[in-house]
């Protein structure tokens, strides 16, 4: 007698994919968050690095110049400079020696030098202004490399930055670490560590602002600012109203209220008056390297003391938890 074959069932009902789906789904919901974590502590972690570095640089070009460099130099109107041609220049600029980028600021000078062609005359048509520097982005900032795109006389892209120096309180009060003069015989701030007298621990030297996306402020090799001292473009001010208003009307803003567009305060790339203040794409807050080269996020909730941080001499006393 021939045997009966068991049958067996292949597959699953309907009911089991839908509980196996929705485990799936749980499980995503569960992995997502601490993805997101990891990827927000590298970015954060790579933040401090750059900045670190940037501080080890600016330590270095104080140790062999005496001062810190300009974060700003007075720009230079064709016919009227004289040679290196180097009006416009930012702090950046100036420490690319120091962050193993020694070739580039010697091309740099060299082609400032020249005056060969007539535009060299202009900052932003040195070729080192497209040259994508990644110290010089914060790795939060998912939108990666940007340019600005050329734009006649300025013959070349301009490569942009998330890092601004402290100019101090406001555009014109001179009292930060890393400022611009317009005219007069001072050329920009060339500050020596024993005149911050507030303590380096205590005094910002660099700050967080990303671009915003019409990306025409935060040039990183050649900044002219709002104000042609190069505020809000390679440096930042911490109580400026001014600077504020300024960018809501030729921006446009999402408030009325300016004194929530100055000092720290959370940001969007695509709101004009964001680029008057620091801010970052970290949560809670920027990512700051401070006089004497350490790195610390300082929350959005203590924007009230960053004017005292922003000051090299005022004598404030400041407590950060």
């Amino acid at each position: 007698m021939r045997s009966r074959c068991a049958h067996f069932r292949l597959g699953f009902t309907l009911i089991e994919l839908l509980v196996v789906i929705a485990i799936i789904a749980i499980l995503i919901g569960l992995l997502l968050p601490a993805v997101q974590k990891v990827r927000e502590a590298a970015a954060r972690t790579q933040c401090s690095n750059n900045l670190k570095q940037m501080g080890l640089a600016l330590h270095n070009y104080h140790d062999t110049h005496g001062t810190l460099p300009q974060g700003h130099r007075p720009y230079a109107n064709p016919g009227t400079s004289t040679a290196p041609y180097e009006g416009s220049w930012s702090w950046m600029a100036y420490i690319t020696a120091y962050i193993e980028q020694g070739n580039l600021y010697n091309q740099a000078k060299a082609y400032a030098a020249s005056l060969n062609p007539w535009y060299s005359w202009y900052a932003w048509s040195n070729p080192a202004c497209s040259q994508i520097l990644k110290i010089y982005i914060c790795p939060a900032d998912t939108r990666g490399v940007q340019r600005y795109p050329a734009q006649p006389p300025y013959v070349v892209e301009q490569a942009l930055t998330c890092y601004l120096g402290n100019s101090g309180r406001t555009s014109t009060s001179l009292d930060g670490v890393l400022y611009g003069w317009v005219s007069g015989p001072v050329t920009g701030s060339q500050v020596k560590f024993v005149e911050i007298a507030d303590g380096t621990s205590n005094t910002i030297m660099v700050g967080e602002r990303p671009p915003n996306s019409n990306l025409e402020y935060g040039w990183w090799f050649a900044a002219y600012g709002y104000d042609g001292r190069g505020n809000a473009d390679c440096v930042m001010t911490s109580n400026d109203l001014a600077l504020a208003n300024y960018f809501s009307a030729n921006y446009g803003c999402d408030t009325t209220d300016m004194t929530r567009k100055i000092g720290l305060q959370p940001g969007n790339p695509n709101v004009g008056c964001d680029a008057a203040h620091y801010w970052s794409f970290h949560p809670n807050g920027s990512m700051f390297l401070m006089c004497d080269g350490s790195v610390r996020l300082i929350t959005y909730s203590a924007n009230g003391v960053l004017p005292a941080l922003s000051t090299r001499a005022g004598g404030e006393v400041v407590t950060l938890n």
